[in-house]
């Protein structure tokens, strides 16, 4: 039992230390001081900050995945991607340390895929179309801010330039309409 509360306590550390340095300036050091436990305890379950950030970011994406209501898996998908959207791990990370998501992109699952996966299959019943519902909430968590109008202001009347903004809500949107139509 204790083990599993320092492991907490060490997770919520790595939280903290994240939220305020960013993964590349925290420190095994730093996170052992905030858990007030040894660097000896962290090593014995982390052998270094990566493997640590992983298993932070793996619980805390379960987390926003676990309070979702998916007895209407489209509204669930969509409230997931905001959510995470929204968390402010994932917005550290995606503003300090974006690199950290590269490898979960481009080369290999993560354990916060699989048990996204795990809970699309159950609620969708079809491994497959949980796979494709993943990809499509992926690129919509992490592109869609590229895809915003940016908002400039008209110097001489101070009104925003651009009339019609595209928003992350219109995007949300559109995600649900995507999903709609797929899983209809």
């Amino acid at each position: 039992m204790t083990s599993i509360r320092h492991n907490e306590a060490v997770l919520d550390a790595a939280r903290d230390c994240v939220l305020a340095y960013g993964v590349r300036r925290t420190t095994l050091t730093d996170v052992a001081r905030r858990a007030g436990v040894s660097r000896m305890t962290i090593y014995r379950h982390w052998p270094d900050v990566r493997s640590l950030v992983a298993d932070l970011m793996t619980r805390e994406w379960v987390r926003v995945v676990a309070d979702l209501d998916l007895s209407d898996p489209v509204r669930a998908v969509v409230a997931g991607v905001r959510g995470l959207r929204a968390h402010p791990l994932w917005r550290k990370i995606v503003e300090v340390d974006p690199e950290l998501l590269m490898p979960y992109v481009l080369d290999r699952r993560g354990a916060s895929h699989d048990a996204v996966l795990e809970v699309l299959e159950r609620a969708l019943g079809d491994p497959r179309k949980a796979r494709a519902v993943l990809l499509v909430a992926q690129s919509f968590l992490l592109s869609a801010p590229t895809m915003l109008d940016p908002v400039t202001l008209d110097p001489l009347t101070l009104d925003p330039k651009t009339l019609d903004p595209v928003t992350l809500d219109d995007l949300d949107a559109e995600l649900t309409t995507i999903l709609e139509a797929y899983l209809g």
